[in-house]
């Protein structure tokens, strides 16, 4: 969570975790925290190039939006880059993006559905940009809201990184699956969840591939702790966003976010992330979306205790999920 840590901590975090069982890293592209309390936003790309030299497992941006404060063709550059450093490594995370990070640059923050399609144009041209570059020709672009003149990536990898696309709407969800070369989503009922899966499917499928060679990815945000109080405590503190039953991509400011986290509750976290104490809890949970067919799974505390969480994960919960 690069919204909470300094991005040296970051990447000591991620480099332990690995000691203790992790396999991957996902980190947070923001400009801004949601918070003014989690008080840090560093840039993404470069501490995944460090977290590439500390580690040896996966990593990608969770998420990017290739849409307003990049144009595309810079997210591709970057994405190609980081994969020909780290091959086989990295996943490049798409998203819709959030007016927090994205109205820096003073253009018009459109409706939900100008931002997706938004994103589909960018992912059309990210695509452009890494198989014409692997064949090594020039691509242009001119579309509805990009354009694109004659150009290539000149560092790429062997092979192209995967496209990942967030969403936990079903249209949008079809659309990934014909588009991109995998999901992410958050932590959900089950029943959403399995709708989800059915409707990147059907993408899947109408773009002649077989849905099960894309991975299915899944965030899950959490809150451990060495006793229940303390668990809710960072919960209330650090993520009280995770309990704002609302739409927030519309909100830009942290300062914003400060005033709403003030009517959070904790009972308003029910049902949307596992708060406390117990490992086996959290172990449960997790396994359920195992068992549901996630291919990856991202696991956030959102808690400032990560060294205790790591250990305790390490030895309590991961040697135990079963897939």
């Amino acid at each position: 969570m690069l919204e909470q840590f300094h991005p040296t901590e970051a990447v000591e975090l991620s480099a332990y975790a690995e000691q203790h069982g992790f396999s991957g890293v996902m980190a947070a592209d923001h400009f801004q925290p949601w918070v003014p309390a989690q008080g840090q936003a560093s840039f993404v790309w470069n501490v995944l190039t460090a977290v590439g030299e500390r580690t040896t497992g996966d990593m990608g941006p969770g998420v990017t939006a290739p849409t307003f404060r990049w144009h595309p063709a810079m997210v591709a550059q970057a994405s190609a880059t980081l994969a020909a450093m780290y091959p086989g490594r990295h996943w490049l995370g798409l998203g819709s993006g959030e007016a927090l990070n994205e109205h820096i640059t003073g253009q018009y923050w459109p409706e939900a559905p100008e931002r997706i399609n938004r994103m589909f144009e960018a992912i059309d041209i990210i695509k452009k940009l890494f198989h014409g570059s692997l064949a090594g020709k020039d691509v242009k672009h001119r579309g509805d809201f990009y354009t694109m003149e004659s150009t290539r990536l000149w560092t790429m990898p062997e092979e192209a990184p995967p496209i990942l696309v967030a969403t936990a709407g079903p249209i949008t969800a079809k659309r990934a699956g014909r588009h991109a070369d995998g999901l992410i989503t958050v932590g959900a009922p089950l029943e959403k969840i399995e709708g989800l899966f059915g409707r990147f499917h059907e993408g899947v499928r109408e773009s002649g591939r077989d849905p099960e060679s894309l991975p299915k990815v899944l965030q899950v945000h959490m809150s451990w702790a060495a006793t229940d109080e303390e668990a809710l405590a960072n919960a209330m503190h650090e993520w009280p966003n995770g309990g704002m039953k609302f739409p927030k991509a519309d909100i830009r400011s942290p300062f914003e976010f400060e005033q709403m986290a003030k009517l959070v509750r904790p009972e308003d976290f029910e049902g949307r992330m596992v708060i406390s104490s117990d490992p086996d809890k959290h172990r449960a949970e997790i396994q359920k979306y195992v068992d549901l067919g996630f291919d990856r799974i991202y696991l956030h505390n959102v808690g400032r205790n990560q060294r205790e969480w790591i250990e305790t994960f390490g030895e309590h919960v991961l040697p135990k999920l079963v897939r």
